[in-house]
């Protein structure tokens, strides 16, 4: 454009700088690699330099027409070949199981395998604790899912003075197959100020690598497998009486814990 004003004259033109290119399709465009030996500056004015951001911030774009911005960001970058955590679940139980007490006699196995079957009695009499079934999907084949369990255990023996145990195991369990056992025994002691009763606190973590793709279901059973004597009371994840001042659900409670960890991969554009 061109203007002439009472002798002045000036010239006004709009062009578009290409570097490696004789068709710029933009104000500057670089075709090529581009090297920067000082700061990055954005947003700036004919008055005003603009923004270098701060140590660590991040340029994030706002759209057609409009400048970047830095931004500062919560999470560490991670590294392709690194396993990051994508979710964590928590369920809690205070229901617990409380038939398997006096009169029930255990099952008398002492043995499992993973991908034993849930329903499968002859590899157990499993009672699931309702309140920590849980689903899930998995997406990304390379992963590691971590379940961390704990319940409280309660034994009364039927005479105070007199010791008694039972022996018991909980295991996790994903699509009614058998994951991750372990075996326990609770004893009591010859304590008559406590009554006969015992508590116990139960823990079982394990990790799973390369979980199959798709829906999950997780639950977590326990079992009695044998008695000292039949007439014991006892109970997983509760109290086995709200009489009782030893006790409550809310101290033994049953919690588990999930954990989704995938490996990082990036997808080149």
């Amino acid at each position: 454009m061109y203007y002439c004003i009472a002798g002045l004259c000036s010239v006004y033109a709009h062009a578009q700088v290409g570097i490696d290119t004789n068709s710029p399709n933009s104000t500057l465009d670089v075709n090529g690699k581009t090297t920067l030996r000082k700061e990055l500056r954005v947003g700036g004015t004919p008055t005003q330099v603009g923004n270098a951001g701060l140590n660590g911030q991040v340029l994030v774009s706002q759209g057609e027409n409009l400048p970047p911005v830095w931004k500062s960001i919560n999470v560490s970058f991670m590294e392709e070949g690194q396993y990051k955590l994508i979710n964590s679940y928590l369920s809690l139980d205070q229901k617990g199981i409380t038939s398997l007490s006096n009169g029930v006699a255990g099952d008398m196995i002492y043995t499992n395998v993973v991908g034993d079957n849930i329903t499968d009695t002859s590899k157990g009499k499993w009672l699931k604790i309702e309140g920590l079934e849980n689903n899930f999907t998995v997406k990304n084949p390379k992963n590691r899912i971590t379940y961390q369990f704990q319940t409280g255990i309660e034994l009364k023996a039927p005479v105070a003075t007199t010791s008694q145990n039972i022996s018991f195991t909980c295991g996790v369990f994903r699509g009614g197959k058998l994951v991750a056992v372990r075996p326990d025994k609770v004893s009591s002691t010859n304590n008559t100020d406590k009554g006969g009763f015992q508590d116990y606190i139960f823990t079982l973590n394990y990790t799973e690598q390369n979980v199959p793709l798709g829906a999950q279901k997780i639950e977590v059973a326990c079992r009695k497998i044998e008695s000292s004597d039949v007439n014991s009371q006892f109970s997983i994840g509760r109290n086995i009486s709200n009489s009782n001042t030893v006790s409550n659900a809310f101290t033994l409670e049953s919690d588990l814990k999930i954990d989704i960890i995938e490996y990082v991969t990036y997808k080149a554009n």
